[in-house]
């Protein structure tokens, strides 16, 4: 993978965030791809119910720096090396402009961005000493503009996206590549409580399929699903004013 895209048999898979939702559905369709999957996430019963015998289970907290550090050690160990990694875990929750939470702010980046951080910093050097390695970061296309009610979650997925971008200009030429997802919204325990509309609503499986059939071709950037990736790259465009205009005060509407 590190030499950018291909097939996924043989090759050794590390989730992180695989309890439920997108990571869940996603480690089954690797393991259905014919990689060697390990899963991680706070909730070990979870992670047992979802690997079914099937993959390797490491509990881990995104937020825990040496936790992470073992957990890949023990991954590499399970799964015989350590070819990709896919960190995904997340946390979202709406927020109000004109009640701000700087705790729930602050939140969002220590799980989001400072989570992710620490997953790469976990894998990093193997991967550049291998001269091999794929890391894929999941984010989302809610990191594109500034929307209202995602005070918090917006900009820790807008970092994320300049974090991975970053990174995979800065790692070039040294054998580890880098992939950035960003689906739109998904059916999971997470979106079930948004009380807005959701358009182009997709379940967890198919986003699961969208991500390896990315993974396989080498895209630097998976996104889906394409009606909300084409309104999300055009919105990036639009002048701050027209999108004020369009979205401003519409926070819990």
């Amino acid at each position: 993978m590190g030499k950018r895209g291909g097939s996924l048999r043989g090759r050794s898979v590390w989730v992180i965030g695989a309890s439920s939702g997108i990571g869940a559905a996603l480690a089954v369709e690797l393991v259905n791809h014919g990689a060697r999957v390990a899963i991680s996430a706070r909730n070990e019963a979870a992670l047992r119910e979802v690997a079914n015998d099937a993959m390797a289970v490491v509990p881990v907290d995104m937020t825990d720096r040496a936790g992470l550090v073992e957990a890949a050690k023990r991954v590499s160990a399970l799964t015989d090396g350590l070819d990709v990694v896919i960190i995904m875990g997340g946390y979202w929750k709406q927020m109000s402009a004109t009640n701000f939470n700087v705790d729930e702010f602050s939140r969002h980046i220590e799980v989001n961005v400072i989570g992710m951080a620490n997953a790469v910093a976990a894998v990093l050097p193997k991967m550049q000493a291998q001269h091999n390695g794929t890391i894929v970061g999941v984010s989302s296309v809610a990191g594109y503009r500034g929307m209202p009610g995602a005070e918090g979650y917006g900009p820790s997925k807008a970092a994320q996206l300049n974090f991975l971008e970053s990174l995979r200009l800065g790692l070039k030429g040294t054998g580890v590549t880098v992939q950035t997802v960003s689906p739109g919204f998904v059916r999971t325990e997470m979106t079930a409580t948004n009380t807005f509309k959701m358009p182009f609503l997709i379940d967890a499986d198919a986003a699961a399929r969208h991500i390896v059939r990315g993974l396989e071709k080498g895209r630097d950037e998976i996104i889906f699903p394409l009606p909300m990736a084409i309104i999300m790259k055009i919105a990036r465009i639009i002048p701050n004013r027209w999108w004020t205009a369009l979205l401003g005060r519409r926070s819990g509407k």
